[in-house]
């Protein structure tokens, strides 16, 4: 049984207002109502998994939203995520898009890394690379993403994993590490939806704050 899961809807792609023009892909009520519904199947599978896990081990929990301002812009995201293992030493631990949004045997169903243009590891669109995990929880915005909410290669409706080790980046000189950067077994999933906007405003609030708080904090110690 996997240690980590997503108890609630963990992943949310937010929808922009600032896409228009003709190759605008935003997505449209139909397909937003089929989103919720599958998130609604899978919480109802992961409240049902959830309830057979060792109380033992790990639970991670938490969010990670999308931003994407135009259909060929970059990706922003907000990692935020807690429940790792407290561990001496502050860890790594790698995260991935995954190639399918299919929960039903846990986080092993997500199959392999989503590779649609066939590229060694790193260069996944969904390859996020490593966070630092402090204290067991792990809080990150990053912008410049290669992976995008729109088009043929889109990650809506696919799955992101969180591993239990650190990404080799390719370097550690086997076949696993040009698919899969030796990242270890899979702590949790969740799967890339819909949601509404506010809650990247809150998030980006929140980031700002915590920015705030670490140059007082910088300030004080100089």
């Amino acid at each position: 049984m996997l240690a980590l899961l997503c108890s609630c809807l963990l992943l949310a792609a937010g929808a922009s207002d600032a896409w228009t023009g003709e190759d605008s892909a935003e997505p449209n009520s139909d397909l937003a109502e089929s989103i919720r519904d599958m998130h609604a199947k899978i919480t109802e599978i992961w409240q049902e998994l959830t309830q057979r896990l060792d109380a033992a081990q790990p639970r991670v929990t938490g969010v990670v939203l999308f931003r994407q301002l135009a259909p060929r812009a970059k990706l922003e995201a907000f990692f935020a995520l807690e429940g790792f293992p407290t561990e001496p030493k502050n860890s790594s631990r790698a995260i991935h898009v995954h190639q399918f949004g299919d929960l039903s045997q846990g986080c092993e169903s997500t199959g392999p890394h989503y590779n649609p243009l066939a590229v060694p590891h790193p260069r996944h669109p969904g390859d996020f690379g490593n966070f630092a995990v402090r204290d067991g929880s792990l809080w990150k915005y990053r912008a410049g993403l290669a992976a995008s909410l729109a088009g043929p290669h889109s990650i809506v409706g696919r799955a992101v994993v969180v591993h239990a080790g650190e990404d080799d980046l390719g370097r550690g000189g086997n076949q696993a590490s040009v698919e899969n950067g030796n990242a270890g077994r899979r702590l949790a999933c969740c799967v890339v939806g819909v949601c509404r906007p506010g809650l990247w405003e809150r998030q980006a609030r929140e980031h700002s704050e915590r920015k705030k708080r670490r140059r007082e904090s910088e300030c004080k110690a100089a």
